[in-house]
């Protein structure tokens, strides 16, 4: 059976904390080039690695990983603020 294409975010988040790949790595327990790896989306990880990069960033998983094309921070932080507005 086929994997499918897991997206991430893991780029961004980096960045954004201004983490390096070898420090994000490294409290990981992977390999840098494992790192680039999964932000050029050309790996996905196992299911305990990305446990793993869930606990680093401390944010739920699916702000980090999506079977399908993930929308801007902004965007979902956005629609996540209408939607807790509109269930009042």
């Amino acid at each position: 059976m086929k994997s499918r294409k897991l997206y991430n975010r893991i780029s961004v988040l980096r960045k954004e904390r201004n983490i390096s790949r070898k420090e994000l790595a490294e409290s990981i327990g992977v390999n840098i080039q494992t790192v680039g790896y999964l932000e050029r989306e050309e790996y996905n990880p196992s299911l305990d690695l990305a446990f793993k990069i869930n606990e680093y960033f401390g944010l739920p998983i699916e702000l980090i990983f999506s079977p399908e094309p993930l929308k801007p921070l902004s965007e979902e932080i956005i629609e996540l603020k209408n939607k807790i507005g509109g269930e009042k």
